[in-house]
């Protein structure tokens, strides 16, 4: 049995001529508004810049896209944007410079770290530990459990 997969489901239908419903009714919004400010604003010098600009957001709405999307989307995310609070994150902070005995005593640190550390039983290094104790600022490394070692009577020690 074969099965019809529908094409072109993003295209609106055109209900009005070669208008889609909402293309239509942006255009006879904006057209009522320019209406009413034409009717109600006696100053028709004040009243015409605002007739053209209600005219060219109608028009933008029913048929401007930006990326293949609709300008309403632009509005809506412009809207979201100035109404919702922002979060700055940045903070300038004074750097303090380090002497010089704190580098040197830093230096001594991890010269220390570097010169005691030693090989586990599996032959690689606790660089691991070394590196958390210089990182943490502790002298000493964090206890690890070692596990006991197996003997068996009929084996060597391995």
């Amino acid at each position: 049995m074969q099965f019809h997969v529908p094409q072109f489901i993003d295209v609106e239908d055109k209900i009005f001529g070669p208008l889609s419903f909402k293309q239509f009714v942006y255009l006879i919004g904006g057209a009522g508004l320019c209406v009413i400010l034409y009717t109600f604003i006696p100053y028709k010098l004040l009243a015409f810049p605002l007739i053209i600009l209600v005219a060219a957001f109608s028009i933008a709405l029913a048929f401007y896209r930006v990326n293949d999307k609709p300008f309403i989307y632009i509005v809506q995310a412009a809207f979201a944007y100035v109404t919702s609070s922002q979060l700055y994150l940045w903070k300038k902070q004074e750097h303090k410079n380090k002497s010089e005995e704190e580098e040197e005593e830093e230096e001594d640190k991890i010269q220390r770290a570097i010169s005691t550390m030693s090989l586990s039983s599996s032959g690689q290094t606790n660089l691991g530990d070394k590196s958390f104790s210089i990182d943490v600022g502790n002298e000493s490394p964090p206890v690890q459990e070692k596990e006991p070692k197996h003997i068996s009577p009929n084996r060597s020690p391995s």
